[in-house]
């Protein structure tokens, strides 16, 4: 596989806007895929240029094995977004997607030399906040019903066998990498961080995404919105605004 057909097996790009000053990498949660930001690269269109990672193991890369570790993943994405590091670039990620976006950016920062202009972490609680998980040992019945519960996938989908097939292999894997990462000390961020989190979100209390504060020498903000786990499907028009404006500070797009 040529350079370019690897990049976009990783990179999908559903609104190209190579005028814009500005990139976002978006970063799904665990079982999600790039075409959940869809709405988000439509909407920040053509003023930020979306980038919308494809993780292993679902949709079209459901035949391949499922990275189960994040800092492993996020190895594997770094080397895909070097190409895009042309103009400023921010991170977003949900849930998992904020902790590997943590990963990322570290690793563009510390071993590149690209300083990511802003990181969003949403829904997630800081690296070194740390809670005990064990879904991805359980059963798959009981699986589901962690991903019902967090309202994050239509629950008649997961109840297709067919279906359940196809999505609890990443499911498991993903919930695997999240729940088996570890922070590892080292150098934090010089870039911005914003958490962002639901007010009933149960995977993370406003202590836990404050304490995204320590792993940044730059500026840290606390966004909460009403909502649990998946508050950005009532609050994305917010979210939205919310990118954009600090990109617009920090770019002037």
């Amino acid at each position: 596989m040529n350079s370019t057909e690897d990049n976009e097996l990783w990179v999908r790009r559903f609104h190209p806007s190579p005028e814009a000053a500005a990139r976002l990498v978006c970063l799904p949660h665990a079982g999600g895929a790039a075409s959940f930001y869809f709405p988000v690269s439509a909407a920040l269109a053509p003023r930020v240029d979306v980038l919308a990672v494809q993780y292993p193991g679902r949709q079209d890369r459901r035949k391949e094995p499922c990275i189960d570790s994040l800092p492993e993943l996020a190895r594997q994405i770094v080397p895909r977004l070097l190409p895009w590091t042309d103009r400023p670039l921010a991170l977003f990620g949900h849930s998992m997607g904020a902790s590997l976006g943590f990963e990322v950016a570290r690793l563009l920062e510390h071993q590149h030399g690209v300083v990511p202009v802003a990181l969003f972490a949403s829904a997630r609680r800081a690296p070194s906040a740390h809670r005990d998980e064990f879904v991805h040992r359980q059963s798959d019945d009981r699986l589901i019903r962690e991903v019902e519960e967090l309202s994050g996938t239509d629950s008649q989908l997961l109840r297709d066998p067919e279906m359940r097939s196809m999505v609890l292999p990443a499911l498991r894997g993903d919930y695997k990498a999240a729940e088996t990462y570890r922070y590892a000390p080292g150098p934090d961020l010089g870039c911005p961080i914003t958490a962002l989190i639901g007010d009933t979100d149960p995977r993370v209390t406003v202590e836990e995404a404050r304490a995204w504060a320590a792993h940044t020498t730059g500026e840290f903000a606390l966004k909460i919105y009403g909502g649990g786990h998946f508050y950005l499907n009532q609050h994305s028009g917010g979210v939205v605004r919310e990118i954009s404006g600090q990109l617009l500070s920090a770019t002037g797009v």
